[in-house]
């Protein structure tokens, strides 16, 4: 039987202890699963914004530039070209795939004659199965009337890529800024990207308004969630595991 010392001990015996190094890794890393959790939640509140908003733009009336320009150009909202694309200087935006397929996107500018403005056009995607040869594409010629969706990413603007290895044309990219194209040929554009629809002058389209839909974003939050439930519980376990043993120590000393 256990003494009265005994037993003042064991009332004092904590009834949870997990240790200090189980309590420092949950202290590191329960905050950082928990904001990884809500930051899908927010990229996933943010792709539905976003889906929404292409929605309410495709059925709105097309605008010419000029109009485009004064609204701020907003996006996904479509616009009617009336001009010519520049084939000398034409940008191959690199690692973009169509069914399993790899290959570049074709992007070129274009004057828009009403307005006087450059715009960076994409014409769709190319494929590019042997990249020992350059890609195959034509550039109609003569002034030409297309309708164009202005593009607006997800996340971060397009940085153009490239650098100085690849200073010819056409140039392989890995990103596209179209300002910092304007400013080395010295032109007067938009600094967004407008994407062609279907028509004469476009190849491969069919894209998609964000690469990963917000259903996605929420089974990652679950599962980020579920890791941090599970490392609490884990750690919750441990504490009354380790806090029982010690009591069953005392009891086996009495």
């Amino acid at each position: 039987m256990l003494g009265v010392a005994g037993i003042n001990r064991l009332r004092r015996t904590p009834r949870f202890r997990p240790g200090v190094l189980p309590s420092l890794l949950v202290a590191a890393l329960l905050p950082l699963l928990l904001s990884l959790g809500g930051w899908q939640l927010q990229r996933a509140e943010e792709k539905r914004a976003l889906l929404g908003e292409q929605a309410t733009q495709a059925r709105a009336p097309v605008l010419v530039l000029a109009e485009l320009v004064a609204l701020g150009e907003p996006g996904f909202r479509r616009v009617r070209l009336i001009g010519t694309f520049d084939a000398a200087h034409s940008l191959l935006l690199d690692n973009r795939q169509r069914g399993g397929r790899v290959g570049v996107e074709l992007l070129q500018p274009f004057l828009d004659r009403p307005s006087g403005r450059w715009v960076l056009v994409n014409r769709g995607w190319l494929p590019w199965p042997d990249r020992r040869r350059p890609p195959e594409f034509a550039t109609p010629a003569g002034e030409l009337s297309v309708l164009a969706t202005v593009y607006r990413p997800p996340g971060e603007a397009f940085l153009l890529g490239g650098g100085a290895a690849e200073a010819g044309w056409p140039r392989l990219v890995n990103a596209v800024d179209a300002p910092a194209l304007w400013d080395e040929l010295g032109r007067d554009g938009l600094p967004g990207e407008l994407r062609l629809q279907p028509g004469p002058a476009s190849y491969v389209g069919d894209w998609p308004a964000v690469n990963m839909g917000p259903e996605r974003h929420l089974g990652y939050a679950v599962q980020w969630f579920a890791l941090a439930a599970t490392l609490l519980g884990l750690y919750l376990w441990l504490g009354v595991k380790q806090a029982r043993e010690v009591r069953d120590g005392y009891r086996s000393d009495a």
